[in-house]
């Protein structure tokens, strides 16, 4: 006796993001797909991918859906921090921007929603390996589906690595005021595993300037700074201890060279 076939409402959950690849695999080929958009039980929210309909869409289906196609992904750096209470006030506005991190690229059609939502994509391997404890997972929806989000330790070091301009230098400085929590531990670990000698080094000249307690006991040993100098700012201030250049105003009083 033939196995009945399963229905698009058992198969896929609510608000999930699917491809044609997806659902060819659970029995769903391209006439029983076509028949589903002709007939409304499906609909396509980008080419070549489709929901069921429901709820408006939001940005932690896209995150979790990505997922589960096979792109791992989360949410790191400003956005991370801002979520997990980091932001002295969110931004305003009716578009909500999203950072997303992760080692390979994503489908194109994750930048092509005309949505209250945008993702900005960061596609470079900062950390090798990316220690397992720098990553939790917050639960979304009715189903508590696990979105993949950057601990602030792993997010303010992600930060670091987008720093290019006075305006980034502003905004990370009001971050790392609010950062009296973090774990030193995590810390080292990242700073140990991290690639980018610019996002260290401009990770510890932050903590320094702000001196929060987990400063004092972070080790710092055997992590590797590079050589040479990095001119971030120009016409800023250079700092010897990091051989960078910060923004004037944020100098302390001992650095005196000017770039």
């Amino acid at each position: 006796m033939a196995k009945p076939e399963s229905s698009l409402e058992q198969t896929l959950p609510e608000g999930q993001l699917v491809d044609r690849a997806w659902l060819q695999a659970r029995g769903f080929n391209r006439p029983r797909v076509d028949y589903a958009l002709r007939a409304g039980k499906l609909t396509a929210v980008a080419h070549g991918i489709y929901r069921r309909p429901g709820p408006a869409l939001k940005w932690e289906h896209v995150v979790y859906s990505l997922n589960q196609m096979g792109y791992p992904v989360r949410v790191g750096g400003r956005t991370a921090l801002e979520l997990q209470g980091l932001a002295h006030y969110l931004p305003l506005g009716e578009t909500q921007y999203i950072d997303l991190y992760g080692g390979r690229k994503v489908p194109t059609w994750v930048q092509s929603f005309q949505a209250s939502f945008q993702f900005t994509i960061h596609t470079p391997q900062l950390f090798d390996p990316l220690p397992e404890a720098s990553v939790h997972h917050r639960p979304f929806g009715a189903w508590d589906w696990p979105i993949p989000f950057s601990m602030p330790e792993l997010a303010l070091l992600e930060l670091m690595a987008g720093v290019r301009h006075g305006a980034d230098f502003s905004m990370a400085d009001k971050f790392f005021e609010a950062a009296v929590n973090l774990r030193p531990g995590l810390l080292r670990d990242l700073l140990l595993s991290c690639t980018q000698v610019k996002a260290k080094r401009l990770f510890l000249w932050f903590s320094d300037r702000h001196g929060h307690a987990w400063r004092q006991v972070l080790d710092t040993q055997g992590v590797d700074l590079g050589r040479g100098k990095r001119l971030l700012v120009r016409g800023g201030a250079y700092d010897a201890a990091y051989q960078i250049t910060v923004p004037r105003e944020m100098a302390v009083s001992e650095e005196q060279s000017i770039y």
